[in-house]
């Protein structure tokens, strides 16, 4: 379930146990997976008042990532997970006529992700521990040790923190309506991979295991 959870997560890390936060992130394309249709859209709807416009072009670039996959051969989950984003995104703008209605889901997605992060931690399966434990090669064994136990709880609520963040920024600029439509695209763009990284980062380095005592290692 681990090794499962990990990979659906898509983190990995270095040779030398340290976390590949850009790897993480999906690497450069995925990076770029994740930013230019919204930015495309932003700029598009910002520049021409268009909103079917703004909606065909940003589908359209992510649409060109998919295509791009299937010529290279490599994994289409990330792709196509971010084309079916754009679509719902651009349909309850297109349905609702309201350009900053093309943020709703990815608020919807956030709570949900906060939900289950927060009860994963209720339940004493801080999904942080799940996956790190993984790649860390510690299986679920750190549920039988109270510190580590402790710190992947800590890890976990760091990437709820991460995630309110974005609602606590955004909510605000999406009330605003089409006054604050600019702002909520930048924040957006801001408050995504370049913060889930961060956040990915931060958990990694407030759960790792202590070094092991000079009388230990020298048993």
């Amino acid at each position: 379930m681990a090794a499962a959870y990990a990979a659906r997560a898509g983190l990995h890390r270095h040779a030398d146990g340290r976390i590949d936060v850009l790897r993480s992130a999906g690497g450069v394309r995925g990076v770029l997976e994740s930013i230019l249709p919204g930015l495309v859209f932003l700029v598009a709807f910002t520049a021409v008042r268009d909103l079917v416009l703004s909606a065909v072009l940003s589908l359209a670039v992510a649409a060109v990532f998919v295509v791009v996959r299937l010529f290279t051969r490599t994994s289409l989950t990330q792709a196509f997970a971010g084309i079916v984003g754009i679509a719902v995104s651009a349909a309850l703008a297109l349905f609702t006529g309201k350009a900053e209605n093309f943020y709703v889901s990815g608020f919807l997605t956030n709570a949900a992700y906060i939900l289950a992060l927060a009860i994963s931690v209720f339940v004493k399966w801080p999904l942080m521990g799940v996956v790190f434990g993984f790649l860390r090669n510690e299986g679920v064994h750190w549920r039988g040790d109270a510190q580590r136990a402790r710190q992947y709880r800590l890890g976990t609520w760091i990437m709820v923190a991460v995630l309110g963040l974005r609602l606590v920024v955004e909510v605000p600029l999406y009330l605003m309506g089409d006054a604050g439509l600019v702002a909520l695209g930048a924040m957006r763009l801001l408050l995504g991979v370049p913060l889930y990284a961060l956040g990915i980062w931060l958990a990694w380095l407030v759960t790792r295991p202590a070094a092991p005592s000079p009388e230990a290692a020298g048993d």
